[in-house]
C-alpha cells in the first residue's frame, strides 16, 4: 500500500517535516503503509489554506454546499467494495461489518447533512408589536475535527458532513492508528470537484498535530470524539482560549434484562452490543445486569454465544471476531481482564489471546471473546471502560437495585432496557443516568436526534439540528416595531 499523505488545498502533500509512523495491519502485525508524523507546520498550513477557502465556501448557499456534498456521498458510494477492504485491513475489523455498516454509514452521514445544508434556520421571534427577532445561525470559519480509530470512516464524516454542510472549511485529523479510508476520502473530496481548502485532512499523532490543532489560537471550535482522559486534557487546553468544544467520550454502558423480557430477542442482541466491532465501540453493552430469575439462563446462553463467535481474518466473509486495534490495546484489554480475576472475577470463558488462527494472521492481535461473572459493582471491570470484547453479568433483585447498578459508574453514554412492561422501561429509563436509552434493542440509530453523554461520556451532542447548531454561532438581530420609548 502506498504512504498515505495530507490533504492540504486540495493536494496530497507528504509532511513538511518527512517524520513518519509506521502503521501496522492488526490482522498480521506488519507493516502496511506510513503515515505523516505531521506537526504544528502542517496544521498551519492547513489552517491557512482553509482561511483561504472559507469566504467561498461559506458565501454559497445551503443548496450549493449540499450539492457538493451528495457528489462527494457518490464517489464514496462509488467505492465501497474498495473502501470497505481498506477499512478492515487498516482497523482489524470483520469486512462484513466495514462493508454492511461503517461505508454505508459514511454515505448515509454525508447525504443526511448535504440535505440538512439546505434548510433554512433562520428563525423568528415576534416581542408583541414591538419588536421582530431573526435570530440567524453563521458559519464559526475554521472548525478543527478529531476522530477515533474504531469506527473510522463512519466516524470522521459524522464531523465533516455537518461542518462543511454549516458552511465551515475544516482542518481535520482522522486517528494515525487508521488514516487510510479518511486519505481515500481526500482524495475523493478533490476528485469530485470539493473547492481546494475546504476540506483539510492533517494526519499524525496526538501529541503533535493533535495539540497544534487544539491549540491553534486560529481555530474557534473543536469536535473531539475519543477516549476520557484525552478529553479532559483538550478541554483543559482549549477552555483558557474560550474556544467551543464538543466532547464525545467513553462509556460503560448497563444492559438490564427484567425477568419479563423477550429472552430470545433480548439474549441474541446482547450477544451483538457485547461484541459488535471486538467490542470497540463506546455504546457496547459492556455490563449485563439480570434479574436473579434469570440469571444462570442469561450466563450460559452469553457465554455459549461467546465461545460460538468465529474469529479470523477480517477478510474472510465468515469472520466475526477480527482483531483488535493494536498490540499495546490487545496488552491493555489483557490487563483489564487479570485485573478483574484479581479481584475475584471468575473468566467463563476467553480471557487470553487467540489462537489456531490462518497462518497469514499469527502475528495479529486477536482476543477471544470474555464473559466474566462475580464482581460488585465496585471492581474496576465494572466501572472503567475496557473497549474490548469483555462483558461482565452480574445479577439484581429490585428495580431500585438495577438503577443504582447501571448508574455506579462515572460514564453516562448509553443504556439498554428489556422489559414487556412499557410502564417499567419508561420508568427505569427516566432514572438512568444516560444520553440514550434503548428500549428492547440496541444501536436503533435515527440520525436526526441528539446523540452524547452525561457525567464523564462527555459535553455536548451531536447528530441532527445539535450538529448544525454546534457548527454555527447564532446572531440575533431585533428591530424595533411601531412606536418606541
Amino acid at each position: 500500500m502506498q504512504d498515505v499523505l495530507n490533504t492540504i488545498n486540495g493536494r496530497q502533500v507528504p509532511p513538511a517535516a518527512d517524520r513518519w509512523i509506521e502503521n501496522i495491519e492488526p490482522a498480521t502485525g506488519l507493516k502496511l503503509c506510513r503515515v505523516p508524523d505531521s506537526d504544528a507546520v502542517d496544521v498551519q498550513r492547513a489552517y491557512e489554506s482553509a482561511v483561504d477557502a472559507f469566504p467561498g465556501w461559506s458565501g454559497l448557499d445551503g443548496a450549493a454546499r449540499g450539492r457538493h456534498l451528495h457528489r462527494l456521498a457518490d464517489a464514496v458510494e462509488a467505492e465501497l467494495e474498495q473502501l470497505a477492504r481498506l477499512e478492515s485491513m487498516d482497523n482489524g475489523k470483520p469486512i462484513g461489518l466495514s462493508r454492511s455498516v461503517d461505508i454505508p454509514r459514511a454515505v448515509e452521514n454525508l447525504r443526511f447533512f448535504a440535505d440538512a445544508a439546505a434548510t433554512d434556520r433562520t428563525e423568528v421571534f415576534q416581542t408583541g408589536d414591538r419588536a421582530r427577532n431573526l435570530v440567524h445561525r453563521d458559519p464559526i470559519g475554521v472548525v478543527g475535527l478529531i476522530s477515533p480509530w474504531n469506527l473510522p470512516l463512519y466516524l470522521f464524516t459524522w464531523k465533516v458532513a455537518p461542518a462543511l454542510a454549516a458552511g465551515n472549511t475544516v482542518v481535520a485529523k482522522p486517528s494515525e492508528l487508521t488514516p487510510v479510508t479518511a486519505a481515500r476520502l481526500g482524495e475523493l473530496a478533490t476528485k469530485s470537484g470539493l473547492p481546494p481548502g475546504v476540506l483539510n485532512i492533517v494526519h499524525g499523532g496526538g501529541a503533535n498535530a493533535g495539540e497544534a490543532i487544539v491549540r491553534h489560537e486560529g481555530i474557534p471550535a473543536i469536535s473531539f470524539t475519543g477516549g476520557t482522559a484525552t478529553g479532559a486534557r483538550i478541554s483543559s487546553q482549549a477552555g483558557p482560549l474560550f474556544k467551543k468544544l464538543s466532547l464525545e467520550l467513553g462509556g460503560k454502558n448497563p444492559n438490564i434484562l427484567f425477568d419479563d423480557a423477550d429472552l430470545e430477542s433480548a439474549l441474541a442482541t446482547s450477544l451483538r452490543s457485547s461484541f459488535a466491532n471486538q467490542g470497540q465501540i463506546c455504546l457496547c453493552g459492556s455490563r449485563i445486569l439480570v434479574h436473579d430469575s434469570i440469571h444462570d439462563r442469561v450466563v450460559q446462553a452469553i457465554a455459549d454465544g461467546a465461545r460460538g463467535l468465529r474469529i479470523g481474518d477480517p477478510l474472510d466473509e465468515h469472520t466475526q471476531q477480527g482483531s483488535l486495534v493494536s498490540a499495546d490495546h490487545r496488552d491493555k484489554v489483557h490487563a483489564c481482564v487479570e485485573r478483574a480475576r484479581a479481584d475475584g472475577g471468575q473468566v467463563l470463558c476467553g480471557g487470553r489471546f487467540a489462537t489456531g488462527l490462518p497462518a497469514r494472521c499469527e502475528g495479529g492481535f486477536f482476543y477471544e471473546p470474555t464473559v466474566i461473572t462475580g464482581l460488585g459493582m465496585e471492581a474496576e471491570a465494572n466501572r472503567e471502560e475496557i473497549f474490548g470484547p469483555v462483558v461482565t453479568i452480574t445479577s439484581f433483585e429490585t428495580e431500585e437495585q438495577a438503577v443504582a447498578m447501571a448508574n455506579a459508574t462515572n460514564y453516562g453514554l448509553s443504556a439498554t432496557i428489556w422489559t414487556s412492561s412499557d410502564d417499567r422501561a419508561n420508568r427505569i429509563a427516566d432514572q438512568i443516568d444516560a444520553g440514550t436509552v434503548w428500549i428492547n434493542c440496541w444501536l436503533l440509530r435515527d440520525l436526526r436526534v441528539p446523540f452524547g453523554g452525561v457525567k464523564h461520556s462527555g459535553v455536548g451532542r451531536e447528530g441532527g439540528e445539535e450538529a448544525m447548531h454546534f457548527f454555527t454561532e447564532a446572531k440575533t438581530v431585533c428591530t424595533a416595531q411601531g412606536t418606541t420609548t
